[in-house]
């Protein structure tokens, strides 16, 4: 069992988009991953000692994450007093009081809704004043690429709708009365994978530049090679495929 849970943390681990140093998190928090997705976000802050909300419409990916939970639990992944729950439901109509949650993260969820300003009220109203947002979608530059080598790429069900430049993403969330706290790039090393299978076939497994360079992320994802690491942080500020962006609620008014 160690192993399975220490596999499944360390890929997660890796594939972090948030900062949760820039997010201000604490053990104790109390923390809503909206849009929670495989989980990768949700299992790194309970690790950390946070009262995690995992929260998705996907029933079969929360019933995948409750079980990570439940290992990470009994395998002492977790710290005392860390607190772990899933919760189906809707991004538009979050089934939280006001103010429950001092953190809240939503990792590549918002591009993939079409009323994005009422789901990002939401994400809003449920914070607590004084709590801090951390928001990433796709980049602008790397996901333009993206849409422009496939049109299958995007138009799928269930798929990306909207390309976010920096500025209307923040516009948007200030206008809410966020106070914007900063932003960072995050994946550069997987871009070039992505303009790799636009380019060849989103569906088209077999190619050999694309398994190559899938081969590559994975042996990143598993053995945290320094040199990659080294070209991560070069190509991160460059082509990184995604803009998080940082936000705090001020606590009156």
């Amino acid at each position: 069992m160690t192993s399975t849970v220490n596999a499944v943390t360390t890929r997660a681990l890796c594939m972090l988009t948030v900062d949760f140093t820039k997010l201000g998190l604490r053990a104790g928090d109390r923390v809503l991953d909206m849009g929670c997705g495989a989980g990768r976000h949700a299992f790194e802050m309970y690790r950390l000692g946070a009262d995690v909300t995992a929260f998705d419409m996907n029933a079969q990916e929360l019933a995948d994450v409750e079980q990570v939970f439940a290992l990470m639990l009994a395998d002492g992944q977790a710290p005392a007093g860390a607190q772990s729950q899933t919760q189906q439901g809707d991004a538009l109509h979050l089934p939280f009081p006001d103010g429950e949650f001092d953190r809240v993260v939503a990792a590549e969820v918002l591009e993939h809704i079409p009323a994005d300003l009422l789901a990002i009220a939401e994400l809003v109203r449920v914070l607590r004043p004084g709590g801090t947002l951390a928001v990433s979608v796709p980049r602008w530059f790397p996901e333009t690429v993206n849409w422009k080598l496939s049109d299958e790429y995007h138009n799928v069900e269930g798929g990306h709708i909207r390309i976010y430049s920096e500025a209307e993403l923040i516009a948007k969330i200030v206008d809410t009365g966020m106070v914007y706290q900063g932003k960072q790039y995050a994946h550069g090393l997987h871009s070039p994978y992505w303009w790799i299978k636009c380019a060849v076939g989103v569906r088209n497994d077999g190619n050999p530049i694309a398994r190559a360079y899938h081969r590559l992320l994975v042996w990143e994802i598993v053995h945290q090679p320094k040199i990659l690491q080294l070209a991560g942080r070069i190509l991160d500020p460059l082509i990184g495929k995604s803009l998080v962006l940082y936000f705090r609620k001020p606590l009156s008014g």
